[in-house]
Order: C-alpha cells, then sequence, then structure tokens
C-alpha cells in the first residue's frame, strides 16, 4: 500500500467532510499484561469522557448520533448499519464496561469515545494496492469480522476498499476479517471522517492525541496527520516512516 485516495464520488456526497490520516510502522500489538490495567483505566476514562456527547435522554437526538444517522441516509446501506461511534455511544449509554482486547484496539477506541468521532485502524501488510473510499460500483468481495459468508458490498454504498474488495462497509460501519488488526499487526494506517466544521475540530484534536498514544504504548512516531478534502484527496506513505 503506497497512498490513500479519497473517489469524487465520496466528495459528491459530502463535499464539506475531512477525512484524518495516520500511517505507522513497528506496532507490537501483542496483548499482555504488563499495561493491562493501564488500558483498563484509560478505557474507563473514556467512557466517562462520552457523557459529555450523551446529554439527551433520548439517545438518537444527541448531537453526534443524530449526525451520523443523517449522513448515512446520504447513500445505499445495509439495513440497520450504523456509525462506529454510534455502536460505541450506544455500549457506552448502556452503562457496558469496555475492557481490553488488544492495545492498539484500546487505544483507537479509547480516542472514539473520548473525542466523539469514529476511529478505524488497518493492517497495511493486508490492504492490496491502495485504500480508497468512495462509492461502491456493487458486489465488492466482504466478510465481517465474525462472519464465516461474504456480504458484498451494495451499488452506491460508500466504501472503503482495496484490489481485492471492500476493507470497511457503509463508510464506517464495520470492517472486514482481511484486513482487520490482529496481534501480529505492525504497519497500519488510521482513517478518521468528519462531516462538519464542528466534527473537523474535535477530528483534529482527536487524530493528535492518537499520535502521542501510539507513540505513549508502542514507542513508535506516527507520520504526520494528514487532513483530507475535496482539494487535497490523496495521502502518501512516507519513505521514512
Amino acid at each position: 500500500m503506497k497512498q490513500v485516495t479519497i473517489d469524487p464520488s465520496f466528495w459528491e456526497l459530502f463535499p464539506d467532510a475531512q477525512i484524518n490520516i495516520l500511517f505507522a510502522n513497528g506496532i507490537d500489538n501483542h496483548d499482555t499484561d504488563n499495561n493491562y490495567d493501564e488500558r483498563k483505566k484509560l478505557l474507563a476514562n473514556a467512557t466517562h469522557e462520552a457523557d459529555k456527547f450523551l446529554t439527551n435522554e433520548t439517545f438518537r437526538l444527541n448531537p453526534v448520533v443524530d449526525q451520523w444517522r443523517q449522513a448515512f441516509q446520504q447513500f445505499k446501506k445495509k439495513k440497520g448499519a450504523r456509525s462506529s461511534i454510534e455502536a460505541l455511544l450506544k455500549r457506552a449509554n448502556q452503562g457496558r464496561k469496555f475492557e481490553p482486547i488488544e492495545p492498539l484496539v484500546d487505544v483507537y477506541n479509547s480516542i472514539s469515545l473520548s473525542y466523539g468521532v469514529p476511529v478505524g485502524i488497518e493492517d497495511r501488510n493486508k490492504i492490496a494496492g491502495d485504500l480508497h473510499l468512495g462509492a461502491a460500483k456493487g458486489g465488492e468481495a466482504f466478510r465481517p469480522v465474525g462472519a464465516e459468508e461474504d456480504e458484498p458490498a451494495l451499488e452506491g454504498e460508500v466504501i472503503y476498499y482495496d484490489d481485492e474488495g471492500a476493507v470497511c462497509r457503509c463508510l464506517n460501519w464495520r470492517e472486514a476479517q482481511r484486513t482487520m488488526l490482529t496481534e501480529d499487526s505492525q504497519n497500519v494506517v488510521a482513517v478518521m471522517e468528519a462531516i462538519n466544521p464542528e466534527q473537523i475540530e474535535r477530528a483534529n484534536e482527536a487524530m493528535e492525541e492518537l499520535s502521542k498514544l501510539i507513540n505513549q504504548y508502542f514507542g513508535v512516531n506516527a507520520s504526520q496527520v494528514y487532513r483530507l478534502t475535496k482539494d487535497q484527496s490523496v495521502a502518501e506513505v512516507p519513505d521514512n516512516l
């Protein structure tokens, strides 16, 4: 994988959006007892921080939830698909605890909860060709995490995709087994979507904090943050990463 490209078909739907991109190499994502308690505390603190996005007793009326539901109405989607940040906020709203899973997953879930933004991280070594975000032609191969059968993308659905199929369906709803993080993942790409100015401000802060946590937990320096817009829609993996 050499670059991330946001296709014109995405900007036609979301002309004011911004996609933040971050690359990192040399991650050791093996679960370890060494920082298990620290990661548990990180997730607990993030769950508490998420309360500021859950001020309305009616869950769907909270702005972060409502804004992403409206966004998902702009494209063809699988019935019941919701943004990843809604799924996390729903768990927090129900009083459920987040237990550590894998170090990098814990880190990006904590960022998502703390800043109210969707965050996804994929294994770059598993991306076939380059990574794109745009409207699906329909039929792109996709086997979601935990599934045993293919669930191909719908025509007009907004997806992340590569040369072999969909990487994440319905913008940020569900990722593919093929490119998901595992304990053996080392070289990664982080993506964060924002669709209005207020979200963009939070996403910019969130991505900088993600970079700091990657350094803190894994001892590696991530790339600069690439802020992609309709006027600058490509982020190349730096040679000196």
